[in-house]
């Protein structure tokens, strides 16, 4: 990370109370922000928790929480998180009581609206997802298509990136939000660190169709695991190639890696490759045509192809970004 990144002010998170809460979801940006810190030990983030009145916030497991702020710490805010909520009007009727309405249009154009598990029926509510991508509980996902048909609804996914708004899925997608949340920031070391103190890993892959509940669950010896395994260690290989180390035929390897991962075969070893990619302009000096070789992507035109479409810069501008290292030859 460079220099002037670590001397800007820490970025402002504030999660949103509303009542009640799921407690679980109202926890997770301030452990993980918490512990986000640059080299010198400096806190990248300043989080805090707020309610509309200042007050202590009920939660849906019979405990309260007493926030720091009130509503107005909204305006200050780089980051709004709404975490989950069973607020009965966003999660039932399709409609926002003023009060919070009037909370969320004080938040700046510039500042990131996120939220987590059923806080998505709150933005939904407000129209803030109306036309974007998002996703929330796979328990509820049919209840947020039916109050809100505006919104491209991707029940499978454990969180969604559209710029300025993101979502996760239930309960401890946030965790897979928020990482990613810290990763696009400050880069993987930062956000491997603030992993592993807490324990959870960096990076879960698949989407949250491999938690829904099934009546029969696939047999061991018919899962796609032990190809995913080896596909880490081989990302030049084809999808082809994964379902004969499977033993399946293609037909039958792309259903079953959907059911267990919720992605497609081919969407899944892309995101391997760029996931290895980042890594690789992050942490070494290899030159673009040797991370496309080594992130099995073969050239370096597929490189940059594939990391503007998964993040939106150039390899050269991704490594000048987290590590202040121009690279000519991008």
């Amino acid at each position: 990370m460079s220099s002037a990144t670590s001397k800007r002010r820490p970025h402002r998170v504030v999660v949103l109370l509303l009542e009640p809460a799921i407690g679980f979801d109202a926890v997770i940006p301030v452990q993980l922000f918490g512990e986000a810190s640059d080299e010198a030990g400096r806190p990248l983030y300043d989080v805090t928790m707020a309610s509309l009145d200042g007050g202590p916030v009920c939660t849906s497991s019979g405990y309260s929480i007493t926030p720091q702020d009130d509503a107005t710490a909204l305006a200050r805010a780089d980051t709004v998180i709404v975490p989950g909520t069973q607020l009965p009007g966003p999660r039932l009727e399709g409609t926002l009581p003023q009060e919070v309405a009037d909370a969320l249009a004080s938040v700046r154009r510039s500042a990131r609206l996120v939220s987590i598990c059923t806080g998505a029926f709150v933005l939904a509510a407000d129209g803030r997802l109306d036309g974007r991508p998002a996703t929330t509980h796979w328990r509820h996902a049919a209840d947020l298509a039916a109050l809100y048909p505006d919104v491209v609804l991707d029940p499978d996914v454990l969180f969604t990136d559209d710029g300025d708004v993101l979502t996760s899925a239930g309960l401890s997608a946030g965790v897979d939000l928020c990482l990613h949340l810290i990763r696009r920031d400050h880069g993987a070391e930062i956000a491997n660190h603030v992993a592993r103190y807490c324990v959870v890993p960096p990076w879960r892959d698949g989407g949250q169709a491999q938690f829904i509940e099934r009546q029969v669950p696939a047999r061991s010896d018919e899962s796609t695991a032990g190809a995913r395994a080896w596909a880490l260690e081989h990302l030049e290989a084809d999808v082809p190639m994964l379902a004969r180390r499977a033993g399946m035929s293609l037909r039958t390897f792309a259903r079953r890696f959907r059911e267990e991962t919720g992605q497609s075969p081919g969407a899944w070893l892309i995101q391997q490759r760029v996931r290895h990619a980042q890594h690789l302009l992050e942490a070494t000096e290899l030159g673009v045509d040797a991370v496309a070789e080594r992130a099995g992507m073969g050239t370096a035109a597929s490189l940059r192809s594939h990391l503007r479409s998964h993040v939106g810069v150039s390899p050269a501008a991704y490594r000048r970004t987290f590590r202040g290292q121009p690279l000519k030859s991008a």
